[in-house]
């Protein structure tokens, strides 16, 4: 079967650099980020399957290996044959896979999923499933209350390290986005049971940064190390939460920067 045709925006010049979301988001959760990238960067932002413009994988093809099959097929028709990556939370056990698939110049993941024991942890389940139903019903209301710093930090305060931050527009669309995402049940799903393993030959750079305010992946459920390459750096992000895009900007461009830094001098 072949995979979707997924939508994507690209800008800027210079190699290319693929970025990735997590799970009911899309590619506007890059938008702080983006702009740091594209003076230096052909930079191109994929809606995953399911999630955005990008429609919705049958079931057999929902997983994060065909998801990363999916994003690899993307590639293709543009022509790449390899990206640096970077992905955030699902997004970021996407790009690990490509970089076993030997799709990936370098890797820059920020907390991703994946790298639990055997299965998602239950927290993260019922996390995720929970913001999912807020979202849906307070999407009536919630340009009202994206309005105010206060409600909006409650609101976010599970991913993003510093809520208050995000704009209200950026806000209002990250809500809707999360409520709207027609393959976020299926997706999860197929997630669930599945954790990233045989990573230890990736040869490409790889750096693992993690907000110091992550409370969704916790470091002993969710942080586990040994199944990537003994190479791999390890950071953490002061101030961000799950979601650093909005949290600190020119933090997270600047790992991207980093990695790419060590991908030249190899």
């Amino acid at each position: 079967m072949p995979a979707p045709e997924l939508t994507f925006e690209r800008r800027g010049s210079g190699p290319p650099l693929l970025l990735l979301h997590g799970i009911g988001c899309n590619l506007r959760i890059w938008d702080p980020v983006r702009p740091l990238l594209e003076g230096q960067f052909d930079v191109i932002a994929f809606d995953l399957p399911g999630h955005g413009g990008s429609p919705v994988p049958p079931p057999e093809l929902a997983s994060p290996h065909a998801l990363a099959l999916a994003v690899a097929a993307g590639l293709d028709r543009l022509g790449i044959e390899t990206v640096h990556i970077a992905g955030n939370s699902l997004g970021g056990w996407i790009s690990l896979e490509l970089a076993k698939m030997g799709r990936a110049r370098s890797v820059a993941a920020f907390s991703p999923a994946g790298l639990w024991r055997g299965r998602t942890p239950t927290y993260n389940i019922v996390t995720f499933r929970a913001f999912r139903v807020l979202a849906c019903r307070l999407r009536s209301v919630f340009a009202h209350l994206a309005g105010n710093r206060i409600t909006r930090t409650l609101f976010f305060s599970q991913f993003f390290g510093r809520p208050w931050l995000i704009p209200r527009a950026a806000a209002i669309e990250i809500s809707n986005t999360f409520a709207d995402a027609p393959g976020f049940d299926m997706i999860l799903d197929a997630s669930i049971p599945e954790c990233f393993n045989e990573g230890q030959a990736i040869d490409v750079p790889i750096s693992i940064a993690w907000g110091s305010r992550d409370v969704l992946l916790l470091p002993w459920q969710s942080r586990f190390r040994d199944e990537l390459p003994a190479h791999t750096r390890w950071s953490t992000l002061k101030g961000c939460g799950h979601v650093p895009t909005y949290d600190d900007p020119r933090a997270v461009a600047r790992l991207i920067f980093d990695n790419f830094g060590m991908a030249k001098q190899r």
